[in-house]
């Protein structure tokens, strides 16, 4: 079978650096899970590397004639290629509540869907990683204090120690992308939940940074807070200078004044 062409809507860019492929399979610990779930393998660059690991490698693929490619070439991936949308389909059909890494060259147009996604499944997903447009996996990572820090970086951090681990050109894929590349890990924290109500510190965090040049004081208007909270000194501050542990320690601030 010839290869798979990329298809523009599906964001798809085939790596084609053997070498880049073995280090984001290297880049897994294979600490706490015996599963490990590929987004996206087209026509299998890194998942020829997963398979050499002591795991079970899943693929979810979107795409029917990369599926089939995979069929044809990967035999030892067996029943485990799913013919479906990473962010519609429901996990537990096959990995049921079991512990699992997610790993990809993920399609530019949805990854940072990708994360919001794992976050939601946090609870089984240990370890993440993979390859983002550059300039989203830089802001996954970045701390307090600059432009790029923001809902992205808070809402990871809270969850997972956050590690950019390498740059990687645009010429070594077909198509070429217009910009480079960034390949983070995620280790989800020993402690990962947090100690405030997780659903509130969600719509906090986004709701300051989508008025992010204003203090906390404005932007968080809608929550009607008391004047005796508003006088305190962290409504002063814009969002992107708040620490993921501020946000937390807000979150418990604006509970207590009745949220």
């Amino acid at each position: 079978m010839e290869k798979v062409k990329a298809k523009k809507h599906l964001g798809q860019h085939f790596l084609n650096d053997e070498n880049i492929a073995q280090k984001i399979a290297d880049s897994l610990t294979l600490e706490g899970y015996q599963n490990v779930l590929e987004i996206g393998p087209g026509m299998g660059v890194l998942t020829k590397y997963l398979l050499e690991k002591p795991i079970t490698t899943y693929v979810i693929e979107i795409d029917t004639e990369s599926v089939t490619y995979l069929q044809n070439h990967y035999p030892k991936l067996d029943e485990k290629i799913i013919s479906k949308d990473f962010l519609k389909y429901n996990l537990t059909e096959v990995l049921g509540t079991e512990p699992f890494a997610i790993i990809g060259n993920f399609p530019y147009n949805i990854s940072t869907q990708i994360v919001f996604k794992t976050l939601e499944l946090r609870n089984q997903i240990p370890e993440f990683s993979g390859m983002f447009q550059k300039e989203v996996a830089e802001r996954i990572c970045e701390k307090k204090g600059t432009k790029a820090y923001g809902i992205l970086s808070v809402l990871t951090q809270a969850f997972y120690e956050a590690e950019y681990l390498f740059t990687v050109s645009e010429h070594v894929f077909t198509p070429p992308p217009k910009v480079k590349s960034g390949v983070l890990r995620l280790k989800r924290k020993e402690n990962y939940h947090l100690p405030c109500d997780e659903k509130l510190f969600f719509t906090v965090v986004k709701t300051a940074f989508n008025q992010r040049r204003k203090t906390l004081r404005n932007s968080l208007k809608t929550y009607q807070l008391s004047d005796n909270l508003k006088e305190d000194s962290i409504f002063d501050l814009r969002p992107e200078q708040l620490s993921v542990e501020q946000f937390i320690e807000l979150t418990q601030k604006i509970a207590a004044d009745g949220v």
